[in-house]
């Protein structure tokens, strides 16, 4: 897995280097210089954009070093020259030494990049946290033009408009056919729509001394997540890969308590029992020969606290639970669920209108007597953090993170890279899956692989960050073998099949 630094994390990276901030500054200029070149057709030039900090001091170096060498390059300082930071100052006048001087904002209209130009977006860096005003809002609006006829784009860290600690694209902001990674990847490299609009990541190595020790934030890559996930044991039977308890489902609402299901029994689960009442069941067991059934009385249709025995007496001898996915919500399913809580000792996983009890006020997971993993999309998480969708997009992050903190409850925060955020503030960001996956009935897949390694004993974290990468490798596989149009819940069973196949377990 790649760590993920925060602006003031790379700042303090930074200030700890043996190297000077002019070394480094002069490293990821000529790396930047070189990234450009490979980009650029032989008759092209290179147009630099420089931004008021030391971003735009990398962009002054690589200007110096395409000079140097040759090349045709222009430079636009959007910038008051007087005022820059030492830095970038000293490169600054270290470029007039080379014979480029360069334009102000308002000539930026003639430069006119087109087919074969390289653009150099060196304005902002990752500290961004508002959207770009003034003449810096119109040197991106004119990069984005030259990208539009056909130029290149290359970016100093991160395209300018983007907040790197969030992942928020403000507008106006670049989109990149490149950008140059300086040293660690921040947050808005591994979030997307971010990610997306960085175009490739050219990783540039920095001399910083990072922390050998496991990464507070992280981007998790397959073999990572792989390693977590162990290989059954000659001589292990049902018994072994542990029991749990799917209790979802109602009227119409059947096949999601079937998918859960059978998301657990793809995810290895030794045996799985679907608790629900009895005109349901038989439609549920119907759709899934291999799961058991436990019956719950004709009251306990609309979960309140009248299903509290009967799924306690459920609950006996397993080793996990889902609650949530195709239930019928009723008024007393908070009360339920505030007296449930205390007495299970065993991993629980809270998922669709499970979460939407807690809207709001989700201080009685505190209570909870075993660990809890809450599976919310952005607007199951709005309702429970009482933010609005916008809002928890914005910084997917931060709003996983706050919740896990105020619940102490494992958060998985699905969507585009999926947010994992643990109670400790560790956060995981997975990025596997697909907008295929975006359709009815995956979460409840999810869920049920969730619930199925928490369930065979593995470590919390690595339970949840191993099954958030399976489910969404699985669409992935389907994807590239049938095609995204179309892509249903039920085609992720063959997927995770192949999944474990691929991963030899």
């Amino acid at each position: 897995m790649e760590a993920l630094y925060t602006a003031e994390q790379v700042r303090a990276l930074e200030a700890a280097a043996r190297s000077s901030t002019l070394e480094l500054m002069d490293q990821a200029g000529r790396a930047l210089a070189h990234l450009a070149l490979s980009l650029r057709s032989p008759e092209g030039r290179v147009l630099v954009f420089c931004g008021p900090g030391n971003n735009g001091g990398d962009g002054l170096v690589a200007a110096r070093v395409l000079r140097h060498k040759g090349h045709r390059v222009e430079v636009v300082l959007v910038a008051d020259a007087a005022r820059l930071p030492p830095d970038a100052a000293q490169n600054h006048l270290a470029l007039l030494s080379a014979g480029v001087v360069p334009v102000a904002p308002d000539s930026v209209s003639s430069a006119q990049p087109g087919p074969g130009d390289v653009v150099v977006d060196a304005l902002f860096g990752t500290g961004l946290d508002r959207a770009p005003t003034g003449a810096l809002a119109g040197a991106i609006e004119c990069i984005q033009a030259g990208r539009a006829r056909g130029a290149k784009v290359v970016s100093a860290d991160l395209p300018s408009g983007i907040a790197g600690d969030t992942g928020t694209i403000h507008a106006p902001s670049v989109q990149a056919d490149a950008t140059a990674v300086f040293g660690v990847l921040k947050p808005a490299h591994a979030l997307e729509p971010a990610a997306s609009a960085c175009g490739r990541l050219v990783r540039v190595p920095l001399p910083l001394d990072v922390p050998a020790t496991a990464p507070v934030m992280a981007l998790l890559a397959e073999s990572d997540v792989r390693a977590l996930l162990p290989v059954p044991a000659g001589i292990a039977h049902k018994g072994t890969f542990g029991h749990v308890l799917v209790v979802a489902g109602s009227p119409g609402r059947t096949g999601a308590a079937a998918l859960s299901a059978k998301g657990a029994l793809r995810a290895g689960a030794g045996k799985v029992t679907v608790a629900a009442t009895r005109g349901e069941l038989d439609a549920i067991l119907g759709f899934a020969p291999e799961v058991m059934g436990h019956a719950l009385p004709a009251d306990a249709e609309e979960l309140g606290p009248q299903a509290l025995e009967p799924l306690l007496s459920a609950a006996e001898g397993k080793d996990a639970v889902l609650l949530g996915p195709g239930i019928a919500r009723g008024a007393g399913t908070r009360e339920l669920l505030a007296r449930l809580l205390p007495s299970l000792s065993i991993p629980l996983v809270l998922d669709a209108d499970g979460l939407n009890a807690l809207a709001g006020d989700v201080s009685i997971l505190r209570d909870a007597g075993g660990p809890v993993v809450l599976t919310p999309h952005p607007g199951e998480m709005s309702r429970l953090v009482r933010r609005t969708t916008t809002e928890v997009q914005a910084d997917r992050i931060g709003t996983a993170r706050d919740l896990a903190a105020a619940s102490g409850a494992f958060v998985v925060l699905k969507g585009a890279r999926t947010v994992i955020a643990a109670p400790d503030g560790t956060v995981r960001v997975c990025a596997s899956g697909n907008p295929g996956l975006g359709t009815a009935g995956t979460g409840d897949v999810l869920a049920g692989v969730l619930a199925a390694l928490l369930g065979q004993g593995i470590a919390l974290l690595d339970a949840v960050c191993c099954g958030v990468w399976a489910h969404g490798l699985a669409g992935d596989l389907m994807v590239a073998e049938r095609g995204m149009r179309g892509l249903n819940a039920s085609d992720l069973f063959d997927g995770l099949g192949r999944v474990w196949a691929r991963w030899e377990r």
